[in-house]
């Protein structure tokens, strides 16, 4: 069995004057969420292979707050992911299909409405995903990354 963990970013700070959005770190609250999702993870021992993650400070904040917890493990920066829609996100995906346990770090509504998209078929079904919220999909056997083709087996927010 396959699975894919996808974590949305936790709380960020509002954007300042002339800040970019990419730039937006987490507030405090986003970090003791962020270490809370990493604490979840490794007590569930959900330890991924392998991580992706958005090129945001908040994302990559989230996610050196998690890998505090999980230990580390082979990770990339991969543009794409912001703002990605679904579509993006699977093709994404795609290329690291190779590992046995992926986790995603990213943001909404792409996230949210991967995990429909994949267990449901269509991604205008969602039903939201909190900051630092975690979903695990599983797939079974060689599944591919089709529409409906996962299993929602375990969802998490702080």
């Amino acid at each position: 069995m396959r699975e894919l963990i996808l974590l949305r970013h936790a709380h960020a700070e509002p954007a300042g004057t002339g800040q970019a959005d990419l730039d937006r770190p987490l507030s405090q609250t986003g970090l003791a969420e962020a270490e809370a999702a990493g604490k979840w993870l490794a007590e569930n021992e959900l330890l991924p292979d392998c991580v992706v993650c958005s090129p945001s400070r908040r994302t990559r904040e989230t996610l050196e707050a998690v890998l505090g917890k999980t230990g580390f493990v082979e990770k990339m920066l991969e543009d794409q992911i912001y703002e990605a829609t679904p579509g993006v996100l699977t093709g994404v995906i795609d290329r690291r299909w190779d590992v046995d346990r992926l986790l995603v770090v990213g943001h909404n509504p792409g996230l949210e409405q991967l995990v429909a998209f994949l267990t449901e078929g269509t991604s205008s079904d969602y039903r939201g995903m909190p900051p630092a919220g975690v979903a695990v999909l599983s797939f079974e056997g060689e599944s591919t990354l089709e529409p409906g083709a996962a299993t929602l087996t375990q969802f998490w927010w702080p």
